[in-house]
């Protein structure tokens, strides 16, 4: 019976979780297994891996072949490199205890590397962060300015309402001061023929007496 390491597809749509399981190569993929030896979840970064190291060695000196996934994943754990040096030592390439100290060795190696790898994770979060601040920062900003805008356009349209309200409301008091003074003009032209017509009838004043003629002083 040829058998495989792969993974089986579990989670929502869109959300995938999967197990890592040993099973016959002729099963389905999500199908009977043979046994689960770990959990694989991509949608975390750096993906989670929950892995049972006895095992899936187990499995790979037992023949079990991996998919290509499965292989990257327990390449990363170490357990290809463990089952390496194994071989070597099975050939008397190097003894157990070299062995040993090969694969802690490469353990140290690769825990520097992934913390340099979260350190670099780490520093492009903090930057992608201050990025959107400053576009958020700067899409403030121009709704601010474009706010400013419309509320001096507003004030502008409102103080030319209102000169041309205190315009017309002047044009209008001087409309009515001259309707004024031409009331007055009329009724000043009205008025003369009565004035004249007055002075007609006004009785005329006697003329003093004068004095008597000489011709009568005598007679006197």
């Amino acid at each position: 019976m040829a058998v495989k390491i792969r993974l089986g597809r579990h989670g929502k749509k869109g959300y995938p979780f999967y197990h890592i399981v040993v099973a016959d190569s002729r099963a389905p993929r999500d199908g009977k297994f043979i046994e689960k030896i770990g959990t694989y979840n991509p949608n975390t970064n750096p993906a989670t891996i929950d892995l049972s190291f006895e095992k899936a060695l187990d499995w790979l000196q037992k023949g079990a072949q991996p998919t290509d996934t499965v292989r990257s994943i327990l390449s990363g754990q170490g357990v290809m490199m463990k089952k390496h040096l194994l071989g070597g030592v099975a050939k008397g390439a190097f003894s157990e205890s070299d062995a040993e100290a090969k694969f802690n060795k490469w353990l140290e190696e690769k825990s520097a590397k992934g913390a340099a790898a979260a350190t670099k994770l780490a520093g492009d979060v903090r930057a992608a962060e201050k990025a959107r601040a400053a576009a958020e920062t700067k899409v403030k900003e121009e709704k601010a300015k474009a706010i400013a805008a419309k509320k001096a356009e507003a004030a502008g349209i409102v103080a030319e309402e209102v000169a041309s309200e205190e315009a017309v409301s002047e044009v209008a008091s001087e409309a009515a001061e001259a309707v004024e003074a031409i009331e007055a003009a009329v009724d000043a032209v009205a008025c003369e023929p009565e004035a004249a017509a007055e002075v007609a009838e006004a009785p005329v004043a006697e003329a003093p007496a004068e004095a008597a003629p000489a011709e009568e002083k005598a007679a006197e």
